[in-house]
């Protein structure tokens, strides 16, 4: 009797772009990229942080490599990016959030935070598939979403509408680019505790708010979202392309 085998997970060989690598969930999917064997490209805006991350991960004996890029600015995406060979793997954690309630919004908050979370998106998908085709690679792009690209929140109409945006995106461009065999896909955290969150965990009614939705009693952690990334990277992963992995809790269970 022949039994079959599990898919690697390792990532040997591989060339990964993460964005938004200098802190955070960026970090933790860097790190568990570069875990699994892959050489990480480390993206962000904040160089002196993001080339302490890469220091401390060379420490490690793992392979990476810092690069100062603005996923919302077009041109330095181009720019960056022409500098680099094709990659075998994106992920996208470049994101952000200006909350107000939806009567109160600001259009220049309005602007930055679609220029960074639909927009940026958009064209950083666009630029390494173009790479990943001109190679004839097949390639796994994965954008860092969230629980809010399925379901409303409390003054989170622009980052919501961001995110829903990036959603359909995904799948879109799974349908597209099926040939080439570019599989692209969402990871939609609940709440996780970073710097970004804080804000939210430290007041008391949105605190709350969250307790009260997360199903499983705890809010998310960094490491909650690495094993995903890890296999929406890597064979494990082969037939999954145009969906979201939700890793939230069972918020949106209800």
């Amino acid at each position: 009797m022949i039994l079959p085998r599990t898919p690697s997970f390792q990532l040997d060989g591989k060339r990964a772009l993460v964005t938004g690598a200098s802190s955070g969930i960026g970090l933790g999917c860097a790190v568990a990229l570069a875990e699994a064997g892959a050489h990480v490209v480390c993206a962000a805006r904040g160089v002196d942080r993001l080339q302490a991350s890469v220091e401390a991960m060379k420490a490690e004996g793992w392979s990476a490599e810092a690069l100062a890029m603005d996923v919302a600015d077009l041109r330095d995406i181009t720019a960056k990016l022409k500098t680099q060979p094709s990659f075998d793997v994106l992920v996208n954690s470049a994101g952000m959030a200006r909350h107000s309630a939806a009567l109160e919004t600001d259009p220049e908050d309005y602007d930055v935070v679609m220029n960074l979370n639909l927009r940026g998106a958009y064209f950083l998908s666009i630029r390494v598939a173009k790479g990943m085709i001109a190679d004839t690679k097949p390639g796994s792009l994965i954008h860092i979403s969230s629980q809010m690209g399925h379901v409303g929140g409390i003054d989170r109409a622009v980052y919501s509408a961001s995110k829903h945006g990036l959603e359909g995106m995904v799948k879109s461009m799974a349908i597209e680019w099926r040939k080439q065999r570019i599989r692209i896909n969402t990871v939609c955290p609940t709440f996780i505790r970073t710097p970004l969150t804080a804000a939210s965990f430290d007041d008391p009614e949105r605190a709350a708010w969250i307790a009260d939705k997360i199903k499983l009693d705890r809010a998310g952690e960094v490491q909650d979202i690495m094993g995903a990334v890890v296999y929406l990277a890597s064979d494990a992963s082969a037939l999954v392309t145009g969906t979201s992995l939700l890793i939230d809790g069972g918020w949106t269970a209800d």
